[in-house]
């Protein structure tokens, strides 16, 4: 028993790796290693050779254990230091210039029309980008023979053959957002609806893929004059200055009556300057909530009536910002967002302004 013991302490104080340990734990206490094969000799010994041979196999088992996992713990101790020898850092020298991300234009203003509408009491709400032809027209009483339905505006999504589902489209307005929000939580209800669109359209001003923000209010008494103080309100806080409004006679299937609005600017050397001067300029539509699509949204248009409007978010951020081209919002030029990128933690609030 101690010729065994000493062999095998010697050995593991000797062990150079954890490899060299793992054969020793086999070779002394495996299951056919040579302490576990005398611990099974002890059912041919006598009650009194049992009672002295156990415990000395059972205290030599632990003292081989105990050896074994003091061992693997020097040798990782070992392997730590020779490694941080390698990888010492010298903490005096001075810091890398820190590389730091930009939050992209479309995404700070849509927290920007967030913060500011969020204060005049309207809750965000979110739906399907990819939308039934039910939610994307029908609801928002835009009839059949409508061009915006027509495949040279809207994304329509594959149908397989025999597939008699509504068809199914890329959403072309964050309109459908207002009837989902409707027969959700009825009347009254505010909110905005901002997030992207689809329409198959390609130019200076115009992508594929855009940002646009609508708004919904009903309630029993609200009227377009609610309307307008809301929208010169946006514009005041969101340009920073006092913004006069103008709204002309439109039509729109979803709204009646409707009108488009139009903000007060200047043209000074090919750049618009809001809130100033004799010109004007178209930014969004707007109008009194149709009753059918009240109806749709599962609203009685007798009690209750409201107001809706509908903006880009892109091109509000162009106005703003001063960038001429909305094709380079996603052109991915890393040059392009370092120059019109906010910091990272740059959170608009109206508190801290939503201005630079």
């Amino acid at each position: 028993m101690d010729d065994l013991r000493d062999k095998y302490i010697t050995a593991i104080a000797e062990a150079a790796d954890e490899a060299a340990l793992e054969q020793l734990r086999v070779a002394a206490v495996g299951k056919k290693g040579e302490i576990s094969l005398k611990m099974r000799e002890l059912g041919k010994m006598t009650p009194e050779e049992r009672q002295v041979m156990g415990p000395r196999l059972n205290a030599l088992k632990d003292e081989i254990n105990a050896a074994l996992a003091a061992r693997k713990t020097a040798l990782a101790d070992a392997a730590l230091e020779e490694r941080l020898k390698g990888e010492w850092l010298d903490v005096t020298l001075p810091a890398r210039p820190r590389r730091q991300g930009s939050i992209h234009p479309v995404s700070q203003v849509w927290e920007e029309c967030t913060a500011i509408f969020a204060d005049m009491g309207f809750a965000v709400a979110e739906g399907p980008q990819i939308e039934d032809d039910w939610y994307n027209f029908d609801a928002l009483n835009i009839p059949s023979h409508h061009p915006a339905r027509a495949e040279m505006d809207t994304f329509y999504m594959h149908r397989a053959e025999g597939d008699n589902r509504a068809p199914h489209v890329l959403r072309t307005h964050t309109s459908p957002v207002q009837i989902r929000s409707m027969q959700a939580q009825g009347a009254p209800i505010r909110i905005i609806a901002p997030g992207r669109v689809y329409r198959a359209d390609y130019d200076q001003t115009h992508t594929p893929m855009f940002h646009q923000i609508e708004g919904l209010a009903i309630d029993r008494d609200i009227s377009m004059a609610n309307l307008k103080w809301v929208l010169e309100e946006f514009f005041s806080v969101f340009f920073g200055t006092s913004v006069k409004t103008r709204f002309r006679a439109s039509h729109f299937p979803f709204t009646e009556p409707s009108a488009e609005v139009d903000i007060q600017c200047s043209w000074q050397g090919g750049q618009v300057k809001v809130g100033e001067g004799d010109d004007w300029l178209e930014v969004l539509g707007s109008g009194m909530v149709h009753p059918k699509v009240l109806e749709a949204g599962g609203i009685d248009p007798n009690e209750w009536q409201g107001f809706a409007f509908g903006m880009g978010i892109d091109r509000i951020a162009m106005l703003k910002y001063g960038i001429p081209d909305l094709r380079a919002f996603f052109d991915s030029d890393l040059r392009w967002l370092r120059h019109f990128g906010f910091p990272g933690l740059d959170v608009p609030t109206l508190h801290g302004g939503l201005n630079r």
